[in-house]
Formats: C-alpha cells, sequence, structure tokens
C-alpha cells in the first residue's frame, strides 16, 4: 500500500492504469472504495489515482476532523498533486468529495485539467439536512445495509469515523457556512455538473433542486456544463454508472 505524509500523518492513495490523470474524491463517510467499479471502468483510458482522506479508511486516524473539512480535505489533494509532481490533472468528486474538487481547482486551477463535480448541494449547506444530520446519522447506524456500507469503506472503527463526521457537519454549519474560500467567479478550469432528479436528499425539498442550483453555479463561474440524470439516487455517478463514464470520457476528451 502506497502513504503520502501530509500534516505528520500518513494518507493512503493508489494509481492504477496508464494515461492521463484522473483523481477520484470520495465523498463524508465514504472513502476511495466507493469507487471500485467506477475505478476498473476509467482505468482504460486514465492513470486513475484514489485517496482516502485523513480519518478514512486506510488512511490514518485523527482525533477529530476540522470544521472546514472540505477545504481541509482539498489541501490533502493539493499537497499530494505538488509531491507526486503530477499536473493537467482532471478531478471528479462526489458528493462532498465534489465540494473538494472544487476547492481544489479554486486554490489550484494551473495543477488541473477538468473536473467533474457530481451530486453536491451548491455552495452552502443545506440547513434542511445539518438541522437532522445527528438523529438522521443515529438512524443510519440501525440500518444494516448503511451499517454494511460503513464497515465495508473503514473497517472495524466505522463508527467513529461517522461520528467525527457528524460533528464536523453540525460545526461547519453553526461557524463557516460556506464550501468555497474562493469566489467561483475565479473559477478556471472546464466544469461538468451531474446529479440525479430522484437524488433522496434533495427530491422532497425542490424536485428541480439541482437543475436550479447548477444553474445558478454555472451562471457564477461564467461557464460550465450540466447533466442530470432521470433516474438513480445519491451519488447519481454510482447509481447511473456506466452513462456517467460515457458522459464523463465525452467531457474529458473533447
Amino acid at each position: 500500500m502506497s502513504y503520502f505524509t501530509f500534516e505528520n500523518k500518513q494518507v493512503y492513495y493508489q494509481e492504477l492504469g496508464h494515461g492521463e490523470p484522473l483523481l477520484l474524491l470520495h465523498g463524508n463517510t465514504a472513502s476511495s472504495a466507493m469507487f471500485e467499479e467506477a475505478a476498473i471502468k476509467f482505468m482504460e483510458n486514465h492513470t486513475v489515482i484514489l485517496i482516502d482522506f485523513l480519518g478514512h479508511g486506510k488512511s490514518e486516524r485523527i482525533l477529530e476532523f476540522p470544521a472546514d473539512l472540505w477545504f481541509y480535505e482539498a489541501q490533502q489533494v493539493i499537497a499530494f498533486l505538488e509531491e507526486k509532481n503530477y499536473n493537467n490533472v482532471s478531478l471528479i468528486g462526489s458528493s462532498g468529495g465534489a465540494l473538494v474538487a472544487i476547492n481544489v481547482a479554486l486554490e489550484r486551477p494551473k495543477l488541473i485539467h477538468k473536473v467533474i463535480a457530481d451530486s453536491f448541494e451548491g455552495e452552502n449547506p443545506l440547513q434542511a439536512f445539518t438541522e437532522t444530520i445527528g438523529e438522521q446519522r443515529e438512524l443510519s447506524k440501525k440500518a444494516n445495509e448503511i451499517r454494511g456500507f460503513y464497515i465495508s469503506m473503514h473497517g472495524d472503527d466505522w463508527e467513529k469515523v461517522v461520528d467525527c463526521d457528524t460533528q464536523a457537519i453540525e460545526k461547519h454549519s453553526r461557524e463557516i457556512g460556506k464550501f468555497f474560500h474562493k469566489s467561483l467567479e475565479d473559477f478556471v478550469p472546464p466544469i461538468l455538473l451531474t446529479g440525479s432528479k430522484e437524488d433522496e436528499f434533495v427530491l422532497e425539498l425542490n424536485v428541480n433542486y439541482f437543475e436550479k442550483t447548477y444553474s445558478n453555479l454555472i451562471k457564477k463561474i461564467g461557464h460550465g456544463e450540466m447533466f442530470l440524470f432521470e433516474k438513480g439516487g445519491q451519488p447519481a455517478m454510482l447509481s447511473n454508472l456506466d452513462t456517467f463514464v460515457r458522459i464523463s470520457e465525452n467531457f474529458l476528451h473533447k
């Protein structure tokens, strides 16, 4: 297994296949293990890079996650790319990983080729989500399927990982309330925003949530594309994997 050092902690990564570099960024309570099938498909045309953010998966554990979690994880990505002398890297981030991808591109645009941001809530946290996150996470621990997902991502200490993530989300909502340090008007690389119209996290709020939110983001950025799947849950990229890979490859290579 391969690791790089960030703030004296060991961060796990993998490099698979050959070709143009493509870094896949996992979401909250997940790890790079969520991309097992996706990595195989993208390996046909890319060097696929996987990272477990600190505190997740096979990376070293930390006592607590910082409130500015998605920027902290972006700093880990930047440190990795600079240490490994990667440039012209494309990023695919899903859910919380999409927030990380956008932060990376805002902070180090010269390192990034293109960005695909999947199934995320926009510039700011959803209050309806953050207000009930503690209760919802406790319920998720009792659901066999979700608990099985947590275990497959992190192993025996999965509950500590989930609790740290919950606390960081709650603290971020109270103390920070925005995901990006720089204005979206400063975003440089081409970007594709994807999501599912049936995403369970936003469906009850507004059936057109992604269409409205992504349109506003593209307007602020000044460029960008959007693709919304009619079917599938959260995240859209995994519930529509074959179509997502095809759409992604078209975007990355045009």
